[in-house]
């Protein structure tokens, strides 16, 4: 395999178009699914990844793969979620959107296959009735069930899948929410209850996590409004799908959730968020029959919507007023909470669940249908109620009336009844009215029939009392100490009993009182007794009474003469109180001011951690996809070197057999196992053919007796098969042949008609079909017409265009000879230039050539003359080593050598060195003159100027560039020979400097 450096999303999604352009989906996904999963593609960018991923999750939304779409959004929300949040939220949505419109597609397909029914009046087949008997569905939802709930379920699992990627993640929160929301609406949309708890279930114990998970990188921070806003609105949009859903207790627990969210929030939640959230408190409530605390979330609710909806109408105020004080009344006053004194018991499941309803509502004591009552009354409500719910109020809480009760409140129950949100409080009423009427009739009666109270309790039904019901009434209300009833059974009699010593009740919960009882009196004696004798000494005594009327003439002058003193107290005080509120607003702002900071100073800190983070994040990346980079080319090596031995020699290797091994270990366990698989092979070989041999033998040493037995008994089968065949055969030849003979007796009284009816038949259609002909025939003899006019033209246009272009040809190729002629005779003309330059650079170089020998020679012979000269004169005096004699001296060591030969072409870079045989004076005093030994190496001599670039001979002038030989003209840049004119400004040197003495003949060349 070659080595992976980068995925190509265009190599990638054309290798998916060619599978599935042949039908391979499952292999198309599969390479997708290989792609992304791979470690080496974390290191691959966004904008290669995205592409992929999307056509990735439309492959498994449309094979159904929820387990593979899983594994590759969790690897991808591992690549996108440091750097491209947005690019997870685009194949999150597209994934979804793709379900849905499977889903939708499903049900219409559900739909038409139940509408499309081939036979009307034979819809129900057997099969279908039988079906149906068994299973007790119908058609249609055997149907849904085949075709749409697959993708149901597909769609469920999505959800789930992306909520399980999501959760606890700050970064990803907003899509979090968002898919949170379009779960509720699925539920919703396909009434999917279990799915819904399930849901809710899920979205808890993410709740429940946030805080177990609050340390880690990214995790989601309830103390920021945003978030904790976004999670009020998710838990909301949770209450009201769990309410449409009647899921009660679902929804009873999405209270408590958002209950907890409202006591982490700093902030105070939306006045309309709150009366959604008593709204459906008061649905729950009414539920679980729990009418305490439904009234007072309807109470709650009332007072938020009016400071919320400013525009009510008068028909709405009225409306929600009655249901207010309606609920109130509907509370029973025989409840669970109360029970007879000197038998109370510890009841704390009832205690606490009272706290914790209280606390859900926000309430500081726990509610009480007389503290409900009061508050309506205080709020004015009597005034905005309906004329039937006032006079209902009036009838239960104000009138006395034992013997009218029921007949007054009978009318007022039907319009309830007719009233859909009100019918609801009829069944609580009647348990209400039936306790006011026993509570009127014992402060009247102390002993009544029971026939008669059954007749003042009459109802219509399904509300009618018997005798039982009401005897189980009062027996419930003795137990919860609201009623002090005894029953006498022997004369069907109820008896009004009176305790002395009772405590004292409520006046609400007692109704309305005619007079005062027997324990009311006994425990208010002392106190009467005391009015009575201080009214009495009133009268005895006037004195007390102008004393009284003193002391409180006192009293006010004493108020009047200090009243400017407080008033002047209370307004230091207002004074102290504003100041002290300006103090802690100036705190409070300076407290928010300076956690802004903080915060921003913590967000600042965070984006630079953030920073640094993804940068290392990048670093280690980029080392990791080197070194897996490093270690791909390392195993490509070892895999080579695998496949060419499992070429040659046929053995195959595992893979990580290949990767564990380096070339050396893959070579010795290529020989040891071709060993051992050789060995192996030629021990199995010849016990298999030891074997063979053997069992072959006694095969059909024991088979032949039995074939000749079965040939035999083939036989016999086969020939009275035969027979019976035969036999068979020609019975139903003979029956066919005399059914035919009936059927051409029959047929032959026909044949007649049939025949000139055919032959009549036959000559209509031919005509009809020559006629058809016909008009073929001409008009493919038009069309053809039609055609050779047009062949005609498209020739004769082709023929003019071709003429054009062979006439373009040839000018565009009359014109490139010409130019090719002309550059032919400037080539030649070129040539024959250079040619009369070459031959007179040629004369001219002879000339300089026989001018410097004469020079030379001339040198020679004064050299020659001047070193005579001197030997006679001095003895120890310098001697040229050209005048030496050839016996000694460095002259007859150099006898033997010979003398380097150099190419003056190129003076600019290093020469090969060979010695020639010419030893003479010449040779050396030219090699003298022209620098010194070694002048071709640089161009220097000894003696040479060593600030310039060329050699000089000796005397040469050492300031200027260019080499003279003996005598030359120092002041100019110009060689010259012995006796040269100095003044001359053309060049006349010897043999020395530029190359022969002339630089202007070396420039024209």
């Amino acid at each position: 395999m070659a080595p992976f450096y980068a995925v190509k999303s265009d190599n990638v999604l054309k290798r998916v178009e060619e599978l599935q352009s042949v039908g391979q989906d499952e292999a198309a996904l599969q390479a997708l699914h290989d792609v992304v999963l791979s470690k080496r593609s974390r290191s691959n960018p966004i904008t290669v990844m995205e592409p992929i991923m999307l056509k990735y999750v439309e492959l498994c939304v449309e094979l159904k793969k929820g387990k593979m779409v899983k594994e590759g959004l969790h690897q991808y929300r591992n690549i996108a979620q440091n750097t491209s949040v947005n690019s997870i939220e685009t194949i999150i949505n597209k994934m979804l959107s793709l379900a849905e419109e499977k889903v939708a597609e499903a049900r219409a397909k559900a739909d038409k296959i139940a509408v499309d029914v081939d036979d009307l009046e034979a819809s129900e087949t057997p099969e279908s009735i039988m079906l149906s008997t068994v299973s007790g569905d119908q058609s249609k939802d055997r149907t849904d069930r085949a075709v749409v709930t697959p993708w149901l379920k597909f769609l469920w699992e999505a959800y789930r899948t992306v909520l399980d990627i999501m959760r606890n993640n700050s970064r990803l929160e907003t899509l979090y929410n968002a898919v949170t929301l379009k779960a509720f609406q699925f539920c919703l949309t396909y009434d999917r209850k279990t799915e819904f708890r399930r849901l809710c279930e899920i979205l808890r114990n993410h709740f429940l996590n946030v805080a177990k998970y609050s340390h880690q990188p990214h995790a989601v921070n309830l103390n920021d409004p945003e978030t904790l806003q976004a999670y009020l609105e998710s838990r909301f949009a949770q209450l009201n799908a769990a309410a449409e859903l009647e899921l009660w207790q679902e929804a009873f627990k999405s209270v408590e959730d958002i209950h907890t969210l409202l006591t982490t929030s700093k902030r105070p939640p939306k006045p309309v968020m709150m009366a959604n959230y008593y709204e459906k408190l008061t649905k729950i409530f009414m539920v679980s029959d729990d009418y305490l605390f439904h009234s007072a979330a309807w109470n709650r609710f009332s007072a938020i919507e009016r400071v919320v909806n400013k525009n009510l109408t008068d028909d709405q105020q009225s409306r929600m007023a009655s249901i207010v004080l309606l609920s109130a009344l509907a509370i029973p006053i025989i409840t669970t909470t109360k029970t007879r004194p000197g038998y109370v018991e510890a009841d704390e499941y009832r205690v606490q669940k009272l706290n914790r309803l209280s606390m859900l509502m926000g309430l500081t004591a726990h509610p009480t249908r007389t503290g409900l009552l009061k508050e309506a009354l205080n709020k004015n409500i009597l005034s905005r109620v309906r004329p039937e719910i006032r006079d209902l109020y009036n009838i239960l809480e104000v009138q006395f009336h034992p013997l009218s009760i029921c007949k007054k409140i009978n009318p007022i129950m039907t319009k309830i009844s007719e009233d859909t949100d009100l019918a609801k409080y009829v069944r609580p009423l009647h348990q209400v009215i039936l306790t006011r009427l026993l509570q009127q009739l014992s402060q009247v009666y102390t002993t009544v029939k029971l026939d008669f109270v059954l007749n003042l309790a009459s109802f219509p039904a399904p509300f009618n009392y018997d005798a039982a019901t009401i005897e189980k009434f009062i027996m419930n209300g003795c137990k919860r100490g609201e009623l002090n009833i005894r029953i006498d059974h022997a004369s069907q009699s109820l008896i009004f009993e009176t305790d002395l010593f009772a405590p004292p009740k409520d006046t609400v919960t007692e109704g309305i009182q005619l007079q005062s009882s027997p324990a009311d009196l006994m425990r208010t004696q002392l106190s009467r007794l005391g009015v009575s004798l201080h009214a009495v000494v009133q009268m005895i005594d006037p004195s007390v009474k102008e004393n009284a009327i003193k002391a409180k003439q006192e009293v006010v002058q004493r108020a009047l003469a200090g009243a400017e003193q407080e008033h002047k107290q209370a307004m230091d005080r207002k004074l102290i109180i504003e100041r002290r509120k300006e103090v802690i607003e100036t705190e409070i702002a300076r407290k928010e001011k300076q956690a802004a900071q903080e915060k921003a100073a913590a967000a600042a800190k965070k984006a630079e951690a953030e920073k640094k983070r993804v940068e290392e994040e990048i670093k280690r990346r980029e080392e990791e996809r080197l070194k897996r980079i490093q270690e791909e080319i390392q195993r490509d090596q070892a895999k080579r070197i695998a496949e060419e031995i499992s070429s040659k020699t046929g053995l195959q290797l595992k893979p990580e057999e290949i990767e564990q091994s380096d070339v050396k270990t893959l070579l010795d366990l290529k020989v040891s196992r071709l060993q051992t698989e050789q060995k192996e092979l030629s021990d199995r070989l010849k016990q298999i053919s030891k074997r063979i041999d053997h069992t072959e033998r006694a095969y059909r040493k024991e088979e032949i007796p039995l074939l000749e037995k079965d040939y035999e008994q083939q036989q016999k089968t086969d020939k009275a098969f035969y027979e019976a065949s035969r036999k068979n055969e020609l019975a139903a030849s003979k029956a066919k042949f005399e059914e035919n003979m009936k059927l051409k007796k029959r047929f032959s009284r026909i044949i007649v008609d049939y025949r000139t009816y055919k032959s009549r038949i036959e000559a209509a259609r031919k005509e009809a079909t020559e006629a058809k002909h016909k008009a073929a025939d001409e008009a493919i003899e038009k069309e053809k017409q039609e055609r050779i006019a047009a062949w005609r033209e498209k020739k004769a246009e082709a023929d003019e265009l071709r003429r054009q272009e062979e006439a373009e040809n040839a000018r565009r190729e009359q014109e490139e000879r010409e130019a090719h002629e002309a550059a032919e005779r400037a080539r030649i003309e070129k040539e024959a230039k250079l040619a009369k330059e070459k031959e007179a650079y040629a004369k001219e170089k002879e000339k300089l050539d026989a001018m410097a020998r004469k020079q030379r020679e001339r040198e020679e012979e004064i050299e020659r003359k001047a070193a005579l000269a001197k030997s006679s004169s001095a003895k120890n005096t310098y001697v040229p080593p050209a005048a030496r004699s050839d016996s000694g001296g460095w002259k007859s060591r150099e006898a033997g050598r010979t003398a380097p030969s150099f190419d003056r072409s190129d003076s600019s870079g290093w020469h090969n060195v060979t010695r020639s045989s010419n030893n003479d004076r010449s040779f050396r005093d030219t090699d003298r003159r022209e620098g010194g030994f070694g002048r071709n190496f640089g161009d220097r001599g000894f003696g040479g100027d060593r600030e310039r670039r060329e050699g000089s001979g000796f005397g040469g002038d050492r300031e200027r560039r260019e080499g003279s030989g003996f005598g030359g003209d120092r002041e100019r840049r110009e060689g010259g020979g012995f006796g040269g004119n100095r003044r001359d400004e053309r060049s006349r040197g010897g043999y020395k400097g530029n190359s022969f003495g002339s630089r202007d003949v070396e420039r024209k060349w």
